[in-house]
């Protein structure tokens, strides 16, 4: 992938489509044999995935739907919207964040599988916006999130077009946040079903995917020996037990800061430090934020930290470190003293390196989760997309993934890895279900 750090705009005029607007905007439409390469590459570790599209392609239990997503335009994303289309929705898509589109797979998108896609690597926030209204402008009936900036804008510049949408499916933690507290203050004018939530979502592509592409972000911009390196993890939720999990097995000596006090007291029995950020803040070399929440990392942190500590974000917006405050204070600022790498002078005549600009570094830094990972988390999405379809009616709510779905992806991916379980036999499934038999 082309390094694209000064990009902003589309080099590649955008060709239009009618009354919906631009056909795509992506920034060179050159790169697309590259970026089919490296979908199909993904493809390759995808097992469950690619087992859907199969099926998918036979039924087409999306055909009529027109369904637009705003996911990371990377090259397992690739591979689920090639799966929804298969299915035989209309599918367009554009980027959950300015800085994880990987360019040529964008533009083989376009090229390659003929999805319109709005997506350019580093675009500026009105680009971004406008791409989100190019997928809104295609009147979709379902949708996917990541984030929920699709679902907000649609409550607010396009809400004359909600009774449209039968649903959306809503990918990450943040995303669910909002959603909930849409539905909590009855602002949620569609059904939402919370893909995140699902165990074979969380439970994997939080952990593990987060986990080690957390890791690989922060080695490729930094290079810094993780072994002996005091890392601080902002939040123990699934994405912060992971990315302590692997700093920890690369031997770091990992502390972990918490609110919640259950979440604490399971990461001091997982053999962790947990203590307050401003305690943390002045041992930690490494910070890396995890919590859907804003402001974990502030001033008052910020002046209290070493000479040198670097400072990331493995939440899904750039609002966990106050990078205000820092754009706004520092008495100077070194852009990409390393790629992807700033350093921020502070008053105290100390340096801070801020990795990816504070956005997630995982796709800032390096290229996402591993696509087993997300082999999972997409097969739960199409699946869910499908369950979405058929259902006519949907209350208005955030709904959970059923469980029928969760035990389909889970069984395909343990085949795809040659294991076998046990199954329950009729004496069994009867002891479980009946409340006569005892001691």
């Amino acid at each position: 992938m082309p390094s694209a750090a000064t990009k902003k705009k589309s080099t590649l005029k955008a060709q239009t489509n009618g009354d919906s607007g631009p056909g795509y905007d992506v920034h060179d439409l050159g790169l697309a044999a590259a970026g089919r390469k490296r979908i199909e590459w993904a493809d390759r570790q995808m097992p469950v995935l690619r087992r859907i599209r199969e099926r998918f392609s036979k039924e087409l239990p999306l055909k009529g739907q027109r369904l637009g997503a705003c996911l990371h335009i990377t090259c397992e994303t690739a591979n689920l919207l090639r799966a929804l289309k298969a299915g035989g929705a209309e599918v367009f898509c554009c980027a959950s964040n300015p800085l994880s589109t990987q360019d040529d797979v964008a533009a083989a998108l376009v090229k390659e599988y003929g999805i319109p896609t709005y997506a350019i690597h580093n675009e500026d926030r009105d680009t971004y916006y406008s791409h989100l209204r190019s997928v809104l402008e295609r009147r979709p009936t379902i949708t996917m999130d990541d984030g929920a900036d699709l679902v907000s804008l649609l409550h607010t510049e396009y809400r004359d077009r909600a009774q449209e949408v039968r649903a959306s499916m809503e990918e990450t933690t943040t995303g669910v946040i909002r959603l909930r507290a849409m539905e909590k203050d009855k602002a949620l004018k569609i059904p939402v079903v919370a893909v995140n939530d699902a165990q074979t979502k969380h439970m994997f592509d939080n952990r593990y995917g987060t986990g080690q592409s957390t890791l690989d972000g922060i080695i490729r911009a930094s290079g810094l020996l993780i072994a002996g390196s005091i890392v601080v993890v902002g939040g123990y939720g699934w994405c912060g037990r992971g990315i302590a999990q692997r700093a920890r097995g690369l031997g770091a000596d990992v502390i972990v800061t918490e609110v919640d006090p259950v979440r604490a007291l399971e990461a001091a029995m997982d053999g962790l430090r947990v203590m307050k950020m401003a305690d943390a803040a002045k041992v930690g070399d490494i910070f890396i934020t995890a919590t859907g929440d804003k402001h974990v990392l502030t001033a008052q942190h910020f002046m209290l930290m070493k000479d040198g500590a670097v400072l990331c974000n493995s939440g899904h917006f750039d609002v966990e470190i106050d990078m205000a405050y820092l754009n706004d204070s520092a008495k100077r600022i070194e852009h990409n003293v390393n790629d992807n790498v700033d350093a921020y002078h502070l008053s105290n005549g100390r340096v801070l390196y801020v990795l990816g600009q504070g956005r997630l570094v995982n796709l800032a830094c390096a290229e996402g989760h591993p696509a087993q990972v997300m082999d999972m988390s997409f097969a739960t999405q199409a699946l869910a997309s499908e369950w979405a379809s058929k259902s006519h009616g949907l209350e208005v709510r955030v709904h959970d993934v059923p469980i029928e779905i969760e035990q389909e992806v889970a069984s395909v991916k343990l085949a795809s890895m040659n294991i076998k379980i046990d199954t329950l036999t009729p004496e069994q499934k009867k002891y479980l279900e009946s409340w006569e038999s005892g001691t």
